[in-house]
């Protein structure tokens, strides 16, 4: 023999809590709550960068990397 039993009701406290649940940005948002944030300017980028930068960045990290590595095999 099953026995079901419900609870169907609400807990309400009577109280408000003070503060909003937003993002607090400090600062309006110029497009609508359905869109994405817009797109910001990045200070740098490697996409911007020309080919020999590029090599000679991949470079200068592969030798920091290596001095990382030999120093700890000493």
């Amino acid at each position: 023999m099953a026995h079901t039993h419900s609870h169907d009701h609400t807990h309400d406290h009577g109280h408000h809590h003070g503060h909003t649940h937003g993002h607090g940005h400090g600062h309006a948002h110029s497009h609508g709550p359905e869109t994405p944030h817009p797109s910001q300017s990045a200070p740098w980028s490697i996409l911007r960068m020309t080919v020999l930068s590029r090599l000679a960045a991949a470079l200068a990290v592969s030798a920091g990397l290596w001095a990382v590595v030999l120093l700890a095999m000493r």
